[in-house]
């Protein structure tokens, strides 16, 4: 599966402070600081790298997303709420997705720069 995933950003101490407090929340630490890059990494080893392009000015893909498992609907809720707090953009409001009331939960975000994310949970509430 994946385990690593990397975001491009115009503005990295900008977008430190946006993925600082979510990185908490989703139970990720800093795994490096570099002047051109950082990196949060999960209990799992997964890794998310926000960083400054290597060539030319950084740009949102097209039908790219990046998700962040969580433990419950509560904390999907939470880091959503969090997002738009912090600047983000709504892309999709906290709920159920699909026929299954007990399967996939999840809420959808752009960060600072429109890299767009998704924070879920499978299971029931």
């Amino acid at each position: 599966m994946l385990t690593v995933a990397r975001f491009g950003t115009r503005d990295l101490t900008r977008a430190r402070g946006f993925y600082d407090p979510i990185a908490a929340m989703v139970g990720a630490g800093l795994a490096y600081d570099r002047p051109n890059m950082i990196a949060y990494k999960g209990t799992d080893g997964a890794m998310l790298l926000i960083g400054l392009p290597f060539e030319g000015e950084a740009t949102v893909g097209n039908g790219t997303q990046g998700g962040f498992m969580v433990a419950n609907r509560t904390d999907v809720d939470a880091v959503h709420a969090k997002a738009l707090e912090l600047g983000g953009k709504d892309e999709g409001a906290p709920g159920v997705r699909g026929d299954d009331p007990n399967g996939f939960y999840g809420a959808y975000f752009r960060d600072l720069d429109g890299n767009k994310l998704c924070v879920f949970r499978f299971g029931p509430a």
